[in-house]
Order: C-alpha cells, then structure tokens, then sequence
C-alpha cells in the first residue's frame, strides 16, 4: 500500500566512479546522474564547495585557497576521503530528485 513512499527514500543504486565521469543509476529508472569526477574543495576547513560539473568548471580558475580535483586518478581511487565527499553529494543530489 505504501510502497511508493518506500521506494522514495529506498533505491536499487548502483555508482561508477570514473577518473573522468561518475555515473549514478537507479533501477528501474537507468542512469539518473552522469557528471564531472571533480571536487572543489576549501583548503584551510575541508569543506566542500563544489562537486561535478560546477567543480568541473572552477578548475584551473580557483583562488590558492580553494583546490579543485580529481579524485580518482588511472581508474583508481586516489584520495579516499575526497571521493567519500563526492559519492555523498552524488547519492544525495538523486534522493533530492526524486522527493520533487
């Protein structure tokens, strides 16, 4: 009966974590997130500021304070924490989708 709002907040996902791209997919609904594997960071907190195509776009163009990165480097995982970062931000970017 309310299966519906399970299936809201409950997905078959699956993530491909490319040195270039990251893609989500969700079953039964295909690939729902296809974006840049970068990561703007703030150097001095560790905070994040920007994740896939926003990053993307402030690489090479980032004041010394913030680095934007890629964290998989020759198809592996090169900075551990950066890609926990964005793996968040990815999941949470599609369960934002789905809620509107």
């Amino acid at each position: 009966m309310f299966s519906w709002l399970y299936n809201m907040f409950s997905s078959d996902m699956g993530i491909d974590l490319g040195t270039a791209n990251t893609l989500v997919y969700v079953k039964g609904e295909g690939i729902v997130l296809a974006e840049p594997s970068v990561v703007a960071i703030e150097k001095s907190t560790g905070n994040v500021i920007a994740v896939g195509n926003e990053a993307k776009r402030m690489l090479g163009k980032v004041p010394n304070s913030i680095a934007a990165i890629r964290p998989m480097r020759d198809g592996v995982i090169a900075d551990f924490e950066t890609v926990e970062k964005m793996i968040r931000y990815f999941i949470n970017k599609v369960h934002n989708k789905k809620l509107w």
